[in-house]
């Protein structure tokens, strides 16, 4: 923060500066007041008011508007590396205050893919809930990453490592992928015996401009077209249970349906990773952590859930591989959750 928003700042209590900046964190990470306001629990109004007396006290204009929302001015980016260093220094300070013992308390809200956070996640956290009365559970899922920095989530669930400073991370496992078909739909169709023959059957898929990260999608390495489109696995999970074709799905998500069966397992799989992911200064916070903990706790109870079916020949001649199509990303992250 400059010398002259310091200064501009001084007279005011130090809980009166830290409520002006988390309004100010908010509207510069979400860009409009609507999405502030919904991020902060209260309305647009009040957000209004709290950014013109920071303005005013500052005597600085801090964000300039357009038809796209609010974007931060000189002065504005000025005040956003102190304000965010001042909320990092808050939140570490009050999770190093939490004694051993306590009970655990307070949201913990998740960022997950669909897959992993509608299919193995949800129905899994009444155990930790039951566990701790006071913790309460929010989960989000998309395909789309989740940012850290500006507190969108507390932990990220995603299929890379970090791309964000400050991140501690953990590995939670690799998991298969299959091509999946029901019942009812191979009884009907031209049979598959070798990998040549999907291509004269429909699939379903992502929409691929729409992806990311880009290599969730696996038309391309199969060399086929998906006929039926989503952004979303558990609507292509409900297309391929009603018989609308093949799909390429995630064995933990397709082994919860007994309709469903792996088409050449042996000769067509892709493996993805997921990563665990938390912002550095929630380490100590013992509710986030203990979220952390249950889910890499969970994933290891189920470790067989994500490779079935079993029978996977490393020498298998069609076998393709994710990692051998993935790009390679920053490895220069922090990459150790304790």
């Amino acid at each position: 923060m400059g010398v002259t928003e310091w200064q501009a700042m001084g007279n005011k209590k130090p809980s009166q500066n830290w409520d002006d900046l988390r309004y100010f964190l908010a509207v510069a990470r979400t860009g409009t007041l609507s999405g502030a306001a919904k991020q902060l629990g209260t309305e647009h109004t009040t957000v209004a008011r709290h950014i013109q007396a920071l303005e005013d006290e500052l005597n600085n204009r801090l964000f300039h508007k357009s038809n796209s929302g609010y974007g931060l001015t000189d002065a504005g980016e000025r005040l956003l590396a102190g304000a965010e260093a001042i909320e990092s220094a808050y939140v570490s300070s009050k999770a190093a205050a939490s004694s051993e013992g306590q009970p655990i308390v307070g949201t913990v809200r998740i960022g997950a893919p669909d897959g992993f956070g509608s299919v193995f996640l949800a129905p899994r956290v009444r155990a930790l809930i039951d566990r701790h009365p006071k913790l309460e559970i929010e989960i989000l899922t998309t395909t789309r990453p989740f940012s850290l920095l500006k507190r969108e989530v507390d932990i990220a669930i995603a299929h890379s490592s970090p791309e964000q400073m400050r991140v501690v991370s953990r590995r939670l496992t690799d998991h298969r992928m299959y091509v999946y078909a029901s019942r009812a739909y191979l009884n009907e169709a031209a049979p598959i015996a070798a990998r040549e023959d999907l291509k004269e059957h429909p699939f379903i898929g992502f929409v691929e401009e729409l992806l990311f990260p880009p290599d969730i999608g696996f038309a391309d390495a199969i060399g086929v077209e998906p006929r039926i489109r989503s952004t979303n696995v558990l609507a292509q999970l409900q297309a391929t249970l009603s018989g609308s074709g093949l799909c390429v799905l995630p064995a933990f998500v397709a082994s919860s349906y007994p309709t469903l069966v792996p088409v050449l397992p042996e000769q067509v799989s892709f493996m993805r990773s997921y990563h665990l992911h938390i912002h550095e200064d929630h380490r100590k916070a013992a509710h986030v952590r203990e979220v952390a903990a249950f889910i890499a706790a969970e994933v290891e109870r189920n470790h067989s859930l994500f490779h079935a079916p079993t029978a996977i020949s490393a020498a298998a001649p069609h076998l393709v591989d994710a990692e051998e199509i993935r790009p390679r990303g920053n490895s220069n992250r922090r990459a150790l959750l304790e």
